[in-house]
């Protein structure tokens, strides 16, 4: 056998067992590089075909990752959290995830169905829109821009003027103040609540305002180019706010070629997938809803078929009831689970960006009130608002948790009626409206500061001595105040005051089912265990404000002039708030009387036995 045929006849993978013994046999250089440039090519083709799904645990509150399995997370501590994962290994696409790649498909149906055009024009050939044209990253949450700009050169744009859809009516005041404003085209919102409080009911409104939603109709005009960037009408919605804004004439023209389409514009999409769509109409019967012609409702959980519909009907926004429901093909997981609700939640992430169409998500909450899902759920979103309220009290707040668009921790208050969420006017007026029912409870009136309004909330407490050689330490009940708060004030009042928390029993009660977390609110709580412990009334024209530190001092807080002008407009007189704070004089303030204190127990002498000593 001559030796190439030898050679030709060897194993491919013992090749470099054989050398050869003549010059004939080398490689010239160049084919070398060409053989080299080859064999890479292949091994990395023969490595991702031949990658293997992986394992992982992933724990289902903080979204830690690990190998094996383990009872307890290492990150946040929490038990029996790590769920199991597989994760499948990247196809030939370059798709990092499931919900990327289902983002690409609906731009590549979009652009098939004459959505966006491949010369980067936005829908029905009007202005081109911002990422038009331009592919799904891998792992990408954004669709990235095309080079970087200037702050100044963005900020020219005057966003603050036309960015926002304002909703119509007291509710959608309401609800828009929560949001920093009004509705953001291409935000992305979470809204988290118990089961039962009215998420559905709240977003089934929001659907309807919508429709008749209207972006601001102030204009902003530019200090460079001196031009001034007039507002679309109340039924068009701005297709692109990455771009400066058109004249007035471009944008007529505009309005003629997508046809006059505002209906178009303004449908909203409302899918479900834990209600039938007749429970959805019955729902919108009952609310007075069922007339609205451009609420298009859709029963479905698959998120392909989702996003065929958006790609059909266009509209101007996307309501998910819930995020816990929707499901990708492509992901092995169950619907709910961590992979694919991250996965769903991103591929919806890229659509909004992309179309300028806010989306509304609802989550789940946990047992212990968290929102379900992976911790990356809030990252991903770019507002989280969280309703609370229990099931016997009509009183609902809406709460903004995350916004980057406006400030956080805003509250809404609502009233849940059969007709859907009405708005509350005067919260506090409501708060404080049952204290005329029992004048001999022990109670103080504390003023909460919730985001950027001042709300006026009364606590009651009650003390009850402890039975004597009972081996049982005494009970600590507070509803509505959080109980490492209490205990911390317990010790403080026993330490500097002639209070003894440990012989009693100590109960306490926020009116309404409301919580007061704010450190404002310490001094109303310490005068309402002491009223109950010493049994001598406060005045109820009294409002109490300040923090109380581990000395028995009281701390001022951010804000008392506003909170002092929201007790006044419902008939206080009487404010004690700690003797550091600087309360400037104003015309707001007339008639105020103020006592200012440095400690707690001169908080006591001022306002305990006062309804007394004013009784003749």
């Amino acid at each position: 056998m001559s030796l190439a045929a030898a050679a030709a006849r060897r194993p491919q993978a013992l090749s470099w067992l054989y050398k050869p013994a003549h010059t004939d046999f080398f490689v010239q250089p160049k084919r070398a590089a060409a053989s080299r440039e080859r064999f890479l090519v292949l091994a990395r083709a023969a490595s991702s075909s031949s990658a293997k799904a992986k394992q992982l645990y992933v724990c289902s509150e903080c979204g830690e990752q690990s190998a094996q399995w383990a009872g307890q997370c290492k990150a946040c501590g929490k038990w029996n959290t790590l769920e199991k994962v597989v994760v499948q290994p990247a196809g030939d696409a370059g798709g990092g995830g499931g919900g990327a790649r289902a983002a690409a498909r609906f731009a590549a149906g979009k652009s098939a169905g004459g959505g966006a055009s491949s010369d980067g024009e936005g829908p029905g050939g009007g202005a081109p829109t911002a990422f038009a044209g331009r592919p799904y990253r891998r792992s990408a949450w954004v669709v990235e821009a095309e080079a970087p700009q200037r702050l100044s050169d963005v900020s020219r744009r005057g966003f603050r003027q036309r960015w926002r859809l304002h909703l119509p009516g007291d509710n959608g005041r309401e609800l828009g103040r929560v949001l920093g404003g009004g509705v953001v085209p291409g935000s992305l919102t979470l809204v988290g609540g118990e089961p039962g409080v009215g998420k559905s009911t709240l977003l089934l409104q929001m659907a309807d305002m919508l429709t008749r939603a209207a972006p601001s109709s102030s204009s902003s005009s530019s200090s460079a180019a001196g031009s001034k960037a007039s507002s679309t009408g109340s039924g068009s919605r701005e297709q692109d706010v990455a771009q400066p804004p058109p004249p007035s004439a471009q944008q007529e023209q505009q309005q003629e070629a997508q046809g006059g389409g505002q209906a178009a514009s303004q449908t909203v999409l409302y899918v479900s997938g834990e209600e039938s769509v007749e429970q959805i109409g019955s729902r919108a019967e009952r609310m007075g809803m069922a007339g609205n012609t451009d609420v298009f409702v859709y029963s479905a959980t698959r998120l392909d078929g989702i996003l065929d519909e958006i790609i059909r009907l266009q509209p101007a926004a996307v309501i998910v009831d819930s995020i816990q429901t929707v499901y990708l093909d492509e992901v092995s997981s169950s619907a709910g689970s961590i992979t694919q609700v991250r996965e769903c939640a991103t591929a919806l992430l890229q659509v909004a960006k992309r179309e300028r169409i806010p989306v509304f998500l609802v989550g789940h909450v946990t047992k212990s009130g968290d929102l379900a899902g992976p911790r990356v759920l809030e990252h991903i979103v770019d507002t989280v608002v969280y309703m609370e309220g229990g099931r016997q009290q009509p009183v609902r707040l809406v709460r903004c948790m995350k916004n980057r668009y406006g400030n956080t921790d805003e509250v809404g208050v609502f009233e849940m009626h059969d007709d859907g969420m009405q708005v509350v006017p005067n919260p506090s007026a409501l708060f404080l409206s049952d204290r005329d029912l029992a004048p001999n409870v022990s109670s103080a009136v504390a003023v909460v500061l919730e985001g950027t309004r001042p709300l006026l909330m009364e606590v009651q407490a009650l003390c009850s001595p402890v039975p004597q050689g009972s081996p049982a330490p005494p009970s600590r009940f507070p509803s509505g105040v959080n109980r490492q708060r209490l205990a911390l004030l317990l010790a403080v009042l026993g330490k500097h005051t002639e209070m003894r928390p440990y012989s009693v029993d100590v109960h306490l009660n926020v009116t309404g089912g409301l919580e007061m977390n704010e450190p404002a609110t310490d001094l109303a709580v310490a005068c309402a265990i002491a009223s109950s412990y010493f049994e001598q009334p406060i005045a109820r024209d009294v409002a109490l404000i300040g923090e109380v530190g581990l000395g028995g001092e009281l701390r001022p807080v951010g804000n008392i002039e506003r909170r002092i002008a929201e007790a006044a407009k419902l008939g206080f007189r009487t404010f004690v708030i700690p003797a550091s704070s600087n309360v400037h004089a104003s015309q707001r303030l007339k008639g105020a009387r103020m006592i200012e204190c440095k400690t707690v127990v001169e908080a006591f002498r001022a306002v305990l036995g006062t309804r007394a000593r004013e009784q003749p």
